[in-house]
């Protein structure tokens, strides 16, 4: 499950400044990108099996490897500091992507998977742009699986 938590672990400068997930400002609800989620991405899903594989489905769809991405926020489970650049090279494997959306990434030397929700594309395409936009959308939210 993805959860979004506003409690502060730490104020220490460079640290994630959440515990477990992430912590975005909630968006006002965006009616466009809400129908296109629930018809595009979401559509005939009901629990969260399927709600998880169809959004990797969605995204398999509308991203286009590779692509060059920074990170927008530390995460306690991932080795980016906010700033840092990846080239993302592809989704990882359908069953990584069941409780949160992974991408796979080269960074420094070596190949991994970070979450999504904590990348944003450097000079993307429209259809990569809209994909992330929703992703980031959906987990600013607090949308589940």
């Amino acid at each position: 499950m993805l959860i979004v938590r506003k409690r502060r672990l730490r104020e220490t400068p460079g640290e994630p400044d959440t515990i477990g997930e992430i912590a975005m400002k909630k968006p006002a609800k965006d009616p466009i990108r809400e129908e296109r989620i629930e018809n595009e991405a979401i559509v005939d899903a009901y629990g969260p099996e399927e709600k998880a594989m169809s959004w990797y489905y969605y995204l398999e769809g509308k991203l286009t490897f590779p692509f060059q991405a920074r990170c927008a926020m530390a995460r306690i489970t991932s080795p980016l500091r906010k700033g840092e650049t990846v080239e993302a090279v592809g989704l990882a494997p359908e069953d990584a992507c069941a409780e949160d959306m992974l991408v796979r990434i080269k960074w420094q030397g070596r190949k991994m998977a970070v979450p999504l929700s904590q990348l944003v594309a450097i000079d993307p395409d429209e259809s990569i742009a809209e994909a992330i936009g929703d992703w980031h959308y959906w987990v600013s939210q607090g949308y589940l699986f």
